[in-house]
């Protein structure tokens, strides 16, 4: 069995407050692009464990991969008892470090392959349910689509599908770990910022100019890569209605309403910078 697993971006991200646990509270808008890693599922012979491959060498294939983390998830939640191995292959697409969700997107791929295999027929609340054991994106990855998605990532809310549109997504050659996001950012004392309500009230018009105006993150004021700044003026100077970083960062995504103008800017950005991509919204697959 073989399956899609998109890349995300987040129209919005706000960051709220901070449990006492340490983890960070989140109001944000993610929505699913048609850029994709492709994970497959089969039984393997031999000693019932979880193998992974990957054919990209900085990709982790031990127990520190989120598609391993899902598969633990899941037998755990489920009680499943297998009888044989089992082998997860990942072609990647979506490049790490990037804030588009690659691994999230990864295991939550993992969790539907799964419970196809084994008949469970989970319900999506159930896949969310075990999906934030595995990674804070991973309760929206499950679904994708365009959600408002809060909390830590276990609050995820359906919303209206985006309106049809290019996007540009370009990677620099810099990282963000988001460990060293969140570092920086708590070491800053930062504005509250609300881009996710002015993004939901822009959504109501379904006029892609006023999404466009009010992208935001708020990882942006806490001391980012110039190159990411550099992109986002780029794409705008290329004719895209708003460009803004995705996640922790370090990719940034442009939105066009013309087509035309979003090649012609995925073409000027490839001849710097290393990953580049055109591609468009993704819709909601349910389970």
């Amino acid at each position: 069995m073989e399956i899609p697993a998109p890349a995300k971006i987040n129209l919005s991200l706000d960051i709220t407050g901070r449990r006492p646990d340490g983890y960070h509270v989140l109001d944000m808008v993610m929505q699913s692009v048609s850029l994709c890693d492709v994970v497959s599922l089969e039984e393997a012979p031999g000693p019932e464990g979880v193998v992974i491959r990957c054919g990209e060498e900085d990709v982790p294939c031990g127990k520190e991969n989120t598609v391993f983390r899902a598969a633990d998830a899941f037998f755990q939640a489920t009680g499943v008892r297998r009888k044989n191995g089992l082998l997860f292959t990942i072609r990647k697409n979506i490049p790490r470090q990037a804030g588009l969700g690659g691994g999230s997107a990864d295991a939550a791929a993992a969790l539907k392959l799964l419970n196809r295999m084994f008949g469970t027929d989970l319900s999506g609340a159930k896949m969310r349910e075990i999906a934030l054991n595995a990674g804070a994106d991973v309760p929206f990855c499950v679904e994708g689509g365009t959600a408002r998605v809060g909390g830590i990532g276990e609050t995820v809310e359906e919303l209206a599908p985006m309106m049809a549109c290019d996007i540009v997504i370009c990677r620099p050659d810099v990282g963000i770990s988001t460990k060293e996001a969140y570092r920086c950012y708590d070491r800053g004392q930062y504005p509250a910022t609300s881009y996710t309500a002015a993004l939901l009230k822009a959504m109501k018009t379904k006029k892609l100019e006023e999404i466009g105006r009010v992208l935001g993150n708020a990882f942006e004021s806490a001391g980012i890569p110039s190159q990411i700044s550099d992109i986002e003026k780029e794409m705008i100077r290329c004719g895209s209605v708003g460009s803004c970083m995705s996640g922790s960062g370090s990719a940034v995504f442009g939105l066009f309403a013309d087509s035309v103008k979003a090649g012609q800017c995925r073409d000027l950005l490839l001849k710097h910078y290393p990953a580049v991509f055109l591609c468009r919204p993704a819709v909601r697959q349910p389970v």
